[in-house]
């Protein structure tokens, strides 16, 4: 069973800025692609940003130039610095391999952006 464990959400206000981070075991994160989801109450779950092996970076058109995705293989973690949040950006995040793998779902981070 592989556990990508995801933490740093929370609540914050429109304008504000949270990190999210997400504990990949070694082989994952060195071997793959790597990105983070969201799924927001009602919508199905989309790719927010991607992180190819190698260098490059990839972001959805709703969070470009606010977002930013890092991997960190010294510290086998994947990180999202979400910046200028808007209520839209509400969601459960989740980080996976890109392309994602049904089998390496994790439990995913709650972030609500509200006055």
């Amino acid at each position: 069973q592989v556990q990508l464990v995801e933490s740093g959400g929370g609540l914050v206000q429109p304008g504000g800025s949270l990190r999210l981070s997400c504990v990949t075991p070694a082989t994952i994160i060195s071997r793959n692609h790597m990105g983070w989801y969201r799924q927001a109450p009602g919508k199905t779950r989309e790719l927010v940003a991607s992180f190819i092996n190698g260098g490059g970076t990839n972001y959805a058109d709703s969070v470009k130039g606010r977002f930013a995705i890092l991997a960190d293989t010294s510290e086998n973690t994947v990180y999202l610095q979400m910046n200028n949040l808007k209520p839209e950006d509400t969601a459960i995040y989740y980080c996976n391999v890109y392309p994602s793998r049904d089998d390496y779902w994790g439990q995913g981070t709650q972030v609500t952006v509200s006055s």
